[in-house]
């Protein structure tokens, strides 16, 4: 199954933009090292005139093991030279080369692997990186931030039920959710964030992705229903336009909102479990959000996934009334 024609093209569009920036670098820096140090343009044509020389030894005959030899010897002599030159004018050796962000491909996307052309691990990760923009071009991110967090709307009386004060409850939440994002790794900790309808778990998972995105990570943000919809498409339909799963697996960090909510088949809640416990596995984190408690989260998927959500996740309990029903009344 493969990415959608819109996803692919943006990918290949930024390799080759990397790729053409440093051939168009590395032409600027060779023009200035050969101004500064003429001595490198002579070596430089040395070396392939090397190249040349070799092969007509091949189609003139003769001794040619003895000239091949010797043209070896000259042309790794020339080699330490321009070398040494570049080193002991605080150039690297190889300055004269462009600078590729990969060095297995030149920013090309493939390299050969037993004979074979396939695809490099960075154009698979240019791909995720543009799959993840395209899914969330939807997302209200930029109205979800920490300092657009309304704090003050929840009460700081104590709730008998809970013996818990909801504002000071909720501020170590936030606080927690602040730091996380400022420090994300694409090996951080998981997060469950559950809680009754309206205690801001999608306002928060969304200011953690509009922060993890700003410093330069893959986010995928996808709400428990599209997310089986998705997958169902993308399981059973000829038409799916990309490779979901792959995208789900393979972003830094996964949010899925409102876990619980969508529609339910032993086909979905298998798929659930498995993407959970393949991101835990490759200890890659996912925010889930849900207005489940553990036992009803336990009942409607299974014990194993939750027996996994405990010890790969940090479990936030977000208290209070619904600030929907709350701002209503105001």
């Amino acid at each position: 199954m493969g990415y959608s024609t819109s996803v692919y093209n943006n990918a290949a569009d930024k390799l080759a933009e990397r790729r053409l920036a440093a051939e168009k670098q590395a032409d600027a820096r060779r023009a200035a090292i050969f101004r500064q140090l003429p001595r490198t343009r002579e070596l430089e044509r040395d070396i392939a005139l090397c190249g040349t020389a070799a092969v007509r030894a091949v189609l003139n005959g003769g001794d040619v093991q003895a000239e091949m030899l010797r043209l070896r010897d000259k042309n790794l002599a020339l080699q330490k030279e321009l070398r040494q030159l570049l080193t002991e004018n605080g150039y690297s050796e190889a300055a004269l080369e462009p600078q590729y962000t990969c060095q297995k491909c030149h920013d090309t996307g493939y390299v050969e692997k037993q004979g074979r052309t396939v695809m490099c691990a960075c154009f698979k990760q240019q791909l995720v990186a543009c799959a993840c923009e395209e899914f969330n071009r939807i997302v209200p991110l930029k109205l979800s931030t920490f300092d657009s967090f309304q704090l003050e709307q929840y009460s700081k009386e104590v709730d008998p039920s809970t013996g818990i004060a909801p504002y000071y409850h909720m501020e170590k939440i936030v606080k927690y959710c602040k730091a996380y994002a400022q420090g994300f790794t694409p090996h951080s900790q998981s997060i469950l964030m559950k809680g009754a309808t309206g205690l801001g778990k999608t306002h928060l998972s969304l200011a953690i992705a509009n922060e993890v995105i700003r410093r330069g990570y893959g986010v995928m943000y996808v709400s428990a229903p599209e997310l089986v919809i998705k997958l169902e498409r993308e399981r059973f339909s000829r038409d799916s336009d990309g490779d979901m799963l792959e995208v789900l697996t393979g972003c830094d960090l996964l949010i899925i909102d409102d876990l619980g909510t969508e529609h339910h088949s032993s086909f979905t809640d298998s798929q659930v479990y498995t993407l959970f416990n393949a991101r835990v596995l490759n200890n890659k984190p996912v925010i889930i959000s849900t207005n489940l408690t553990m036992a009803q989260l336990e009942k409607d998927y299974s014990n194993r996934f939750v027996s996994r959500i405990n010890g790969a996740a940090q479990k936030l309990d977000f208290l209070g009334e619904d600030l929907r029903i709350k701002r209503g009344r105001v």
